[in-house]
């Protein structure tokens, strides 16, 4: 059963440049991930400085490999290190 992950962030407005940038080489590794599906990045219009991400996976045990991926991980403490806070993450199935 496929199921979306939502991945919640505060973005400063002067690090949204760097983050795109981080974004952009996390879904070029995750392109290769087993089980990987797609993914969008939104924008809350009512409050700036938030967005959202929406990853589709086959399956909890596919998103869960990618979690412990070592290239997913570097990537992912660059984010937080930038933004200063960690990502948060929920699963839905």
């Amino acid at each position: 059963m496929t199921v979306r992950i939502f991945i919640k962030r505060s973005v400063p407005d002067d690090k949204i440049a760097e983050l795109s940038v981080l974004l952009k080489r996390l879904r070029s590794v995750t392109l290769t991930q087993p089980g990987y599906i797609s993914g969008q990045t939104l924008k809350r219009l009512d409050q700036p400085g938030r967005c959202l991400v929406i990853s589709t996976w086959r399956s909890a045990e596919d998103w869960y490999d990618w979690l412990a991926n070592d290239k997913r991980i570097v990537i992912q403490n660059e984010i937080d290190a930038l933004l200063g806070t960690p990502s948060e993450y929920s699963i839905y199935e």
